[in-house]
């Protein structure tokens, strides 16, 4: 007996991340174990569409994958009561105007972050989404990385005990185009095509620290476009209009009232010597522990060692041999993976989901705090935000 079916137009994976995470790793993936399990012992398949403005793109994406449907009439897809969600991986000057009218047409919606470029358009897509009765979701994927659910694991086992502080350390050398060919699209360096450091990163930030340290009072920030000028695509100079770096303190009231501090530097211009391209250093008084993308780890209180602060000698402890690992208790998924089986099981049984687009409103509100901090150089509050 066949499996039911459930129709999802996928809207600007033609990208990067729309290909490789959404796309091959997600939907593909989920097709090729048999499609999502449901409560009941069912399982549903996803049945993608694939849309997009280059006929000749989308065409190749398909045929590569063995994607049976592709088109580049949006409206078409839209008009399809087979198709019941609406993911958008494009641009985010468009995102805003694409879920809505998604809505409008009566699909379920769920996007890529920054749900907006600004507060007040996050906030009406939010509520026009709220209002609809429709399901919706925005992608929190560093909330289902192995290293973070370990740390969350430690959290939730009061390992920290009393939680002081979070320092987050993110970035790499993005290649500037002229001696190594670009890593990054060119786009993520103009402002005027929605790039930039804190309006494409904060939003990560909003959430994790929200769910796993506390919930974000205020912020002070100070951004940077340390490489002024990039070459693009086709080897082009163009003058770089949008941050490539930031550098952000942030309060938070953690999870059991108390304060807790939070440190985010990120950065496209520097050189990695740490344990991965993003860690996260949480103390508390009962113990600390670092994570990355895939590993974490940890130092109780009674294993912290003794170091003397000598200056004339040199230093013989190996710091980084002090920590323990914590150790991979599961099999541990692909985090767009794992949001998008939750997503389906939402759409297809309303499976509890927490990652909406208020949640994702948010994410954008603390891009426009830290962009006013930056501006008028003081800190700014983040005070709860009403849809």
């Amino acid at each position: 007996m066949s499996k039911p079916t459930l129709g999802i137009i996928m809207h600007g994976v033609t990208g990067r991340m729309g290909t490789n995470q959404h796309l091959i790793r997600s939907i593909l993936a989920i097709r090729a174990q048999g499609g999502v399990l449901l409560s009941d012992g069912s399982r549903v398949m996803p049945d993608p569409i694939l849309i997009g403005r280059n006929a000749g793109k989308i065409e190749a994406l398909a045929r590569e994958h063995g994607v049976a449907r592709w088109g580049t009439d949006l409206d078409q897809a839209l008009a399809n009561p087979h198709d019941s969600i609406f993911f958008d991986a494009g641009t985010t000057q468009m995102r805003p105007t694409l879920l809505a009218k998604a809505i409008r047409a009566g699909k379920h919606v769920y996007c890529e972050k920054p749900i907006a470029t600004n507060l007040n358009e996050a906030v009406e897509i939010a509520r026009l989404a709220q209002g609809s009765g429709l399901k919706h979701g925005a992608v929190q994927d560093k909330l289902f990385l192995p290293g973070l659910r370990k740390l969350d694991m430690l959290r939730r086992a009061g390992f920290f005990g009393r939680m002081l502080s979070v320092r987050l350390e993110f970035g790499y050398w993005v290649f500037e185009g002229d001696l190594q060919p670009i890593q990054r699209p060119s786009w993520n360096y103009r402002s005027e095509d929605g790039g930039g450091m804190i309006l494409d990163m904060m939003c990560h930030w909003r959430y994790v620290l929200d769910n796993l340290f506390g919930e974000v009072k205020s912020v002070s920030c100070i951004g940077a476009t340390h490489i002024p000028e990039r070459w693009d695509e086709a080897g082009k100079p163009y003058k770089a209009t949008a941050d490539d770096a930031a550098y952000a303190t942030a309060e938070l009231t953690g999870h059991n009232g108390e304060p807790v501090i939070a440190q985010m530097n990120m950065s496209w211009a520097t050189r990695v010597r740490r344990d991965d391209l993003v860690t996260f250093h949480v103390d508390g008084t009962h113990g600390s522990a670092v994570a990355g993308l895939q590993s974490c780890r940890a130092q109780s209180r009674v294993t912290t060692p003794r170091p003397v602060w000598n200056p004339d000698q040199k230093q013989m402890m190996n710091f980084f041999d002090q920590w323990q690992e914590v150790p991979d208790s599961q099999t541990y998924d692909n985090g767009f993976k794992i949001q998008w089986e939750h997503f389906i099981r939402h759409v297809a049984e309303n499976e509890p989901y927490r990652w909406t687009l208020p949640e994702g409103a948010k994410g954008v509100q603390l891009v426009e705090a830290a962009l006013q901090s930056w501006k008028e150089r003081r800190w700014v509050d983040v005070p709860p935000l009403k849809i």
